[in-house]
């Protein structure tokens, strides 16, 4: 199994080695190879049985590391940069001939972020490379947000975990394309449309669930558990499913049968903070079937909506 702790050196050589290692960030953890390393990066496919053609997204330390690897960067961009990085942010920008296809899925634009962490932040410096990193979690199914998630998955297939505690977001991050001076979304996650609708400029959804992403985190089918899992009016889908184990998973409300409340605050942040531990706990759990309710279309509901939309039972 994977070895876990805290040791930025042993994570910096492991990585400059062509190795994976598991880091935290502020939204989930990450699988991360040298994103400059194709043997590396393929890896990460392999490790994950990830499509290929689904793109990665790379992690730097700071802008002046965005501009070794993107060009042609908007204004807009750096603006944006300014004021919501590090964070759960991420932008799509036109790729340097340095970032190998491989890492885009082919595509010309490169998915580029510096992430809200500590100890990846620190890691990032020390290793002096960009880090391709999904979701250090099987394709397809609920990201990790601890250690102890990334471990039970992939702790074989992986050499070192980087412990940077619980995720405080817990949920991916936004990502955000440009056509002139409007930002364009092609990616709900974990900073808010209502926060870059404050930043002055049009904001557009893009949001695409299909089989041909063209950024990171859009396929249709996504944080699924294993467990079929429906969204919608629960009483209406407790009497659908009647007869089978059924648990609930809500936002503050309770129902007749086995409830977990994201939040009974009513928060939002809180909910989203625990989607994935709480998924993962129902999915690991006896019960049969798994609902879920639609959350308030505002702030981190969307990203929320988002990811139980693309887990659902299809």
């Amino acid at each position: 199994m994977s070895e876990i702790g805290q040791d930025i050196q042993k994570a910096s050589a492991l990585l400059k080695q062509g190795q994976l290692v598991a880091i935290p960030t502020e939204t989930v953890y990450g699988l991360a190879a040298n994103a400059l390393d194709t043997k590396a990066v393929v890896k990460i496919f392999e490790a994950k049985n990830r499509p290929f053609f689904d793109p990665l997204i790379i992690h730097v330390a700071s802008v002046e590391d965005i501009e070794l690897y993107c060009k042609n960067i908007p204004e807009i961009a750096y603006q944006l940069a300014a004021k919501f990085s590090p964070g759960p942010l991420t932008m799509l920008l036109d790729k340097k001939d340095v970032v190998p296809d491989l890492v885009t899925s082919g595509l010309p634009q490169v998915a580029v972020r510096i992430p809200k962490h500590e100890l990846t932040l620190k890691l990032l410096k020390t290793v002096g490379l960009p880090l391709a990193a999904p979701s250090a979690n099987p394709f397809g199914y609920i990201s990790p947000t601890n250690v102890t998630h990334v471990e039970q998955q992939l702790g074989k297939k992986i050499q070192y975990i980087l412990d940077g505690g619980n995720c405080e977001i817990g949920v991916e991050s936004t990502i955000v394309g440009f056509e002139g001076d409007s930002i364009i979304v092609h990616r709900i996650g974990g900073l808010a449309i209502e926060e870059l609708e404050t930043f002055g400029k049009k904001v557009e959804l893009r949001i695409n669930h299909s089989s041909n992403p063209q950024a990171p985190g859009q396929l249709k089918s996504h944080y699924a558990p294993r467990k079929p899992l429906f969204v919608g009016d629960i009483d209406e889908l407790i009497k659908q499913h009647s007869g089978k184990k059924i648990s609930v998973l809500s936002f503050y409300n309770t129902y007749s049968v086995y409830t977990k409340q994201l939040s009974s605050k009513k928060d939002l942040h809180e909910a989203a903070h625990n989607l994935f531990s709480y998924l993962r706990e129902l999915d690991a759990s006896d019960t049969e079937i798994i609902l879920a309710e639609k959350f308030p279309n505002t702030f981190l509901g969307r990203a929320i909506n988002d990811r139980l939309e693309r887990a659902a039972t299809k």
